[in-house]
């Protein structure tokens, strides 16, 4: 009897332990002290409760109750809010939460692959930093910015919760913060002069579709296969327990060779490659699951993104899977077809092309952006001439002030309503006259301009579609191009290569996307 109760005991203190667990309210995982709510907008608030259980929110002067669903899940949405802070935040339950320094301003969702996810400082990652990284990191005290960023957490089923904390921007967190949403950040809150909260979730090497959930990439033909190609790749590893084992053992055995190194004082070896798909940022889907699902649908302004370096393989379809990406993540949100301010893939080689013309996946993707402008309420800051000029080669340009800037002023004039030029020339259409064709152009923003006063990087085809280098000129608003090798001219490329030198900006000194006025392959 003495042995039953212990036993007794031991169930119902367990028991209860559980109950406690699932009675207690529990917001999500983006809510915490320091965070930044949306202004003027519906401000969605959720989290989970024990089943029945009745949810108090109270945020400045709003009281607002909600009952959890069968499952636990509550949402509360608070009314339109005005800018200011702080505030603190109280949720009640069958226990009491509080979040303080809560400030109400403008909130934007950052994403993409290393160049969304490169940081102000070099800190333990050797290919980050920012030029002039010392000064941009003394700087850096700007407590109205307001940053959350996300761990690395794939899976292969969508997730409720993720990792993270909203940090204050300042010297002490800067340095390991997204540099290209900091500058972004920077810029704006100088205008719009209210708080700003940035919610990266980012990872280097990432793929377009990683980010995209799996029902949307299945309902569109051209991104099924990577879905399928995803699946099989699961299947297969989950059945091969070898494969599983000999990775368990790797990682046991660099477990210990890290520690040896570690109490030696010099750096850990690399850890081996994990051959669960899951945890490969290629793959469809892990990171919608993992890293964006749990986010939604947290009240945003919009998103910025800088991705597709690593969608090379994927380079003809690469426009359908942004436009799959940007249409779905607008459903999942609610809110609307929220601004997506995005970055063109800048230029990379070792050197400069040598070829008119050459054409290549980084053109190809380039070209897919530009056409993702005809997706509603989206602007591009183009970045071709954003190579780092120490090392052409490096996928990792440091100037990311210049990126911040550039979508910045897109946010500014596209979003903010302010006066502000915030893009390149945009090609629109072309005229043969002879000899010649006469390029006519969008978003002059003052006129063209000629970088270093010579036009670069235009290559002009007959009918047998073999480009040449051409000569360029600027007559007025328009581009006239020819060369002495080609009477009958049918097409126009301009920097249609993977590293072209960008010549063409206009007076607003903001460069001119890469175009070409005919259509193919390459």
């Amino acid at each position: 009897m003495k042995n039953f109760n212990k036993k007794y005991i031991s169930i119902l203190i367990c028991c209860l332990g559980t109950l406690n667990i699932y009675a207690n309210v529990k917001p999500a995982s983006p809510f915490g002290d320091h965070m930044v709510l949306q202004r003027n907008s519906k401000v969605p608030v959720w989290g989970m409760a024990d089943p029945g259980e009745k949810v108090t929110l109270v945020f400045n002067k709003q009281t607002v109750t909600a009952t959890a669903n069968a499952g636990g899940s509550w949402m509360i949405n608070l009314a339109k809010l005005s800018a200011g802070g702080p505030y603190t935040m109280t949720i009640t339950g069958n226990n009491s939460i509080t979040f303080s320094d809560v400030y109400v301003g403008e909130v934007w969702i950052c994403s993409g692959q290393s160049n969304m996810d490169m940081t102000v400082a070099k800190e333990d990652r050797y290919w980050c930093g920012v030029v002039n990284e010392a000064e941009e990191v003394a700087a850096a005290n700007y407590p109205l910015i307001r940053v959350f960023d996300t761990d690395f957490t794939p899976s292969a089923t969508p997730q409720n919760d993720v990792t993270g904390k909203w940090e204050l921007v300042s010297p002490q967190t800067v340095g390991h913060l997204s540099a290209a949403a900091y500058f972004f950040a920077r810029d704006i809150q100088k205008k719009i002069k209210v708080p700003v909260g940035l919610i990266t979730t980012a990872f280097g090497a990432s793929t377009a579709e990683a980010w995209v959930r799996e029902e949307a990439l299945l309902n569109d033909p051209a991104c099924k296969p990577l879905v399928d190609n995803f699946k099989e790749k699961l299947n297969k590893y989950l059945s091969d327990k070898e494969a599983q084992a000999k990775y368990k053992a790797e990682q046991e055995k660099w477990k210990k060779d890290a520690e040896v190194a570690k109490a030696a004082g010099k750096n850990p070896p690399r850890g081996p490659r994990n051959p669960d798909p899951v945890r490969d940022q290629h793959n469809a889907s892990v990171l919608w699951n993992g890293m964006v699902k749990p986010l939604v649908p947290y009240a945003i302004r919009g998103a910025l993104w800088y991705q597709g370096e690593s969608n090379s393989p994927t380079a003809k379809i690469y426009r359908q899977i942004m436009e799959t990406l940007i249409t779905d993540w607008r459903a999942q949100w609610g809110q609307g077809n929220f601004p997506f301010l995005y970055v063109q893939l800048a230029n990379i080689g070792k050197t400069y092309d040598s070829l008119p013309a050459r054409g290549g996946s980084e053109a190809i993707k380039r070209e897919a952006q530009l056409q993702n402008l005809s997706i509603p309420n989206t602007a591009m800051a183009v970045a071709i001439d954003n190579a780092d000029p120490t090392d052409m080669n490096n996928v990792h340009p440091k100037n990311k002030q210049e990126i911040g800037r550039r979508l910045a002023l897109a946010a500014l004039a596209a979003v903010y309503g302010k006066k502000v030029a915030y893009s390149g020339p945009v090609y629109d259409k072309m005229k043969v006259e002879g000899s010649n064709i006469r390029l006519y152009f969008k978003q002059l923003n003052g006129g063209l301009l000629a970088k270093d006063g010579l036009l670069k990087s235009f290559a002009i085809a007959g009918e047998d579609k073999k480009f040449v280098w051409a000569s360029a000129a600027i007559e007025g608003k328009t581009i006239v191009v020819s060369s002495s090798d080609i009477t009958n001219p049918v097409a126009v490329r301009y920097a249609w290569g993977t590293n072209p030198p960008a010549s063409l900006y206009n007076k607003a000194n903001l460069p001119a996307s890469p175009f070409r006025t005919d259509s193919g392959d390459q």
